[in-house]
């Protein structure tokens, strides 16, 4: 029987690409509410494109894993791990990257956002890195990943 949808299939016991990429440990698929499944936000952090529809050089998973690197000055933990990073866009090889600071009044705020432009900057192929500071909603301690909020006491 010939296959007429667009997906392909694969012969029972045989790994999908997605499976493949999940248990690497290469990349990691964390589901999010707006996609529903885990396979749905790996399929979306991939397929991001530019406008004439070549695939972008980095996915936002990767930019996150840059970010990483980036820490705050005054807690010595990283920025996605305090919750700082509230969204990543990635069209074509433009980043951009909306971030708060755990307070309006942080005196590291230039500091830490010159660094994220910085390490982002590193991606291969990066085109513009934009990083936006963002006020709402309002950081809270509640936003620090769990087991980073046990390590602190919290």
């Amino acid at each position: 029987m010939e296959n007429t949808s667009d997906t392909p299939t694969l012969p029972t016991g045989e790994p999908t690409a997605e499976t493949q990429t999940e248990t690497s440990g290469a990349s990691q698929a964390h589901t999010s509410p707006e996609s529903g499944s885990a396979t749905d936000a790996a399929s979306d952090a991939t397929a991001q494109a530019s406008a004439d529809g070549a695939p972008s050089a980095f996915t936002p998973d990767q930019a996150r894993l840059v970010l990483r690197r980036v820490k705050d000055p005054e807690l010595n933990l990283n920025i996605v791990d305090l919750g700082l990073v509230y969204d990543v866009v990635v069209v074509g090889n433009d980043v951009r990257v909306d971030m708060s600071l755990t307070s309006p009044g942080c005196p590291s705020g230039p500091e830490i956002m010159g660094e994220a432009e910085k390490e982002l900057k590193t991606l291969p192929g990066i085109g513009e890195a934009v990083v936006n500071l963002v006020w709402s909603p309002a950081w809270t301690p509640e936003r620090i990943e769990p087991r980073v909020r046990a390590y602190m006491g919290f």
